[in-house]
């Protein structure tokens, strides 16, 4: 509270004018309420400030970008072989992914998000470090490493990345873009924007590159339903730095997140999914049976348990499960 305030309120209670004591009384009852609301005001303690722009699970632009965002140069299409072990079929979430296992023409449209400081340092589905610096994204079944063109269908602005990492594992959601491609092409401000993907082939690299698409006049159709609020939960993650051991047969009622063929994948997602579900990190483990390698949460007690469970995590991280009973 300020001096002026105090001075304020001495000046209506000692007015000298006779025949207005009822006037002055009223003034000063009005005065010692608004003084009562101040003290209280201030002695409440100030609220937690929200996360800033309100980000999935505290990601979000990095503390200090550089100041040059504008003048990072796209990435440049070079001959490279492709990383085999990012190219087997996997399942994450309920929902099979086939890579391509070459290069090949692809065009598709649908929505482009971002990814940023969460997940910068940390491996990439191609072992290689996320720099949310550099023109990089992730993408479902494009091979990695490969190169594609991606344009805003708002306000026509492209940029040329190169794929690797996989991802994005939400509906609607067609590829992930470094912090600083998505900055380029205007989708950081929303958080996700209408975007058309085409694949640079090994055949054009050298030759002009063909021209991004205009703007649309009117809304195009997505490629899968519109996208969901939360944020996915993100590439697999590289190999971990020594082999996490395989869970024996145990009965109960589990939650699968994925099903790989190639226990490396298996690992990676573990510990991806690890890193984000904080609480249920002690109960998330590699199974595997049938040649395939899972990643499942549990046991629980029950199977209507095991669906409460699978509804929370469903509702907290976007994150679809598999009840099952092994």
């Amino acid at each position: 509270m300020s001096d002026g305030s105090k001075s304020g309120f001495g000046q209506v209670r000692g007015s000298p004018r006779a025949g207005h004591r009822s006037l002055v009384t009223g003034h000063w009852i009005i005065a010692a309420a608004l003084l009562a609301v101040m003290i209280s005001g201030c002695g409440t303690p100030a609220k937690t400030p929200p996360r800033p722009g309100g980000y999935y699970l505290d990601d979000g632009p990095g503390a200090k970008p550089p100041a040059n965002l504008d003048s990072i140069p796209d990435a440049t299409p070079r001959a490279e072989p492709i990383n085999r072990g990012t190219s087997r079929p996997y399942v994450v979430m309920g929902r099979s992914y086939s890579p391509m296992t070459s290069h090949q023409p692809y065009q598709a449209r649908g929505i482009a998000t971002w990814y940023g400081r969460r997940y910068h340092g940390k491996p990439t589905a191609s072992g290689e470090p996320y720099d949310m610096y550099a023109m990089t994204a992730a993408h479902t079944t494009l091979p990695i490493p490969s190169y594609a063109r991606v344009t805003n269908l708002k306000n026509g602005r492209s940029v040329v990345v190169r794929i690797n990492d996989r991802g994005p594992f939400v509906d609607g959601r067609i590829i992930d873009l470094s912090y600083t491609a998505a900055h380029r092409i205007g989708v950081l401000g929303g958080g996700s924007a209408m975007v058309e993907v085409v694949a640079i082939l090994p055949g054009s690299y050298g030759a002009p590159l063909a021209a991004p698409a205009q703007p649309a006049s009117v809304a195009p159709l997505p490629e899968s339903p519109p996208p969901v609020a939360a944020r996915d939960p993100g590439p697999p993650a590289p190999l971990a730095a020594s082999p996490i051991p395989v869970a024996a047969e145990a009965g109960g009622h589990y939650l699968q997140l994925g099903a790989f063929g190639s226990r490396e994948n298996a690992e990676n997602f573990l510990t991806r999914m690890k890193a984000q579900m904080d609480g249920l990190a002690d109960n998330l483990h590699v199974y595997a049976r049938d040649g395939l390698y899972r990643v499942h949460a549990g046991p629980y007690a029950s199977q209507p348990e095991a669906r409460q469970a699978a509804e929370r995590i469903n509702q907290t991280f976007g994150v679809r499960t598999i009840v099952l009973t092994r």
